[in-house]
């Protein structure tokens, strides 16, 4: 992609920071690399927050930091306490006025910074914007498209799994400056807790119809191994913020209003799904950056 693809506009006016915590993900982070260097954004820096790493990903950085062409890339190895930690750290460093959130086993898709750079320019009122994505392999293989209903306060609060994914999901500036950082309480469902308090604070979403990001399922993700502790954090998380749940929370009918709310999140979900055309269209060809 060439550098026109980024108006005048927001070369001025964008920088864009992503944010990767790191550890021990040697055979994902090149393809996380090259999915930001290939962007070819005039304004960016990538950084990277390393756990203390021991299986070369500290090897990886080192010699890419090191090449000519990769000033905009920062690291740190050190030890931390976990992935919402190392987030935190790693927004506190972010110095772009765009920041988006890239775990080291995923990849972003070819024009996603011109995208979204042009989508915070149009809509200026917008404080996220969340893309779709895919679902991809070990290998890099996509298997899925998932294609997301424009944003909507009541499905994000119940719904059983969380739509907006934070690999497709970009953040003003301001968020962060205002003090909204991710909740060190939560290590498996941080970004649902972020995105609640964000929309029960005014701030705006915004949803791009473009394909930003690829999600990559495998067998050490937490989504693979942590799945009963992801649902307990969004169990949770969604009672913490829900006003009808706080209600009852210490009674008998909280279980049975969560599941009422949520039965009836996911039918809004799929019929705003179907009636925004979201399960049309091919899947993408994947191409793992070279």
């Amino acid at each position: 992609m060439s550098l026109d693809r980024f108006a005048p506009t927001h070369k001025r006016l964008f920088q864009i920071s992503i944010v990767t915590p790191s550890f021990n993900q040697s055979k994902f982070i090149e393809e996380a690399l090259l999915s930001v260097k290939q962007q070819a954004c005039p304004c960016l820096e990538h950084i990277i927050i390393d756990g203390a790493s021991t299986d070369g990903t500290v090897e990886i950085l080192e010699r890419y930091s090191a090449r000519p062409g990769w000033q905009h890339l920062r690291w740190i190895s050190e030890p931390d306490r976990g992935q919402t930690d190392a987030l935190n750290k790693g927004f506190r460093m972010a110095s772009g006025n765009i920041v988006g959130w890239l775990n080291s086993d995923d990849r972003y898709r070819p024009g996603c910074f011109a995208t979204v750079a042009r989508e915070f320019a149009d809509y200026s009122e917008a404080d996220v914007v969340y893309g779709d994505y895919t679902w991809m392999d070990e290998k890099g293989r996509v298997k899925r498209v998932r294609r997301e209903i424009e944003f909507s306060p009541f499905v994000l609060s119940y719904h059983r799994v969380l739509y907006i994914a934070s690999v497709s999901t970009f953040f003003r500036r301001r968020i962060f400056d205002e003090g909204n950082w991710l909740n060190p309480s939560f290590e498996y469902a941080m970004d649902y807790d972020l995105f609640l308090r964000l929309a029960s604070r005014g701030h705006k979403f915004h949803h791009v119809r473009s394909i930003l990001a690829d999600f990559r399922w495998h067998s050490e993700s937490k989504s693979t191994i942590a799945t009963q502790k992801q649902r307990a954090d969004h169990d949770a998380i969604a009672i913490l913020h829900s006003p009808v749940l706080q209600r009852v929370r210490q009674t008998a009918f909280c279980a049975p209003t969560l599941a009422t709310l949520r039965a009836t999140a996911a039918a809004a979900r799929y019929w705003m799904k179907l009636t925004q055309g979201c399960y049309f269209g091919a899947i993408p060809p994947a191409k793992a950056p070279d």
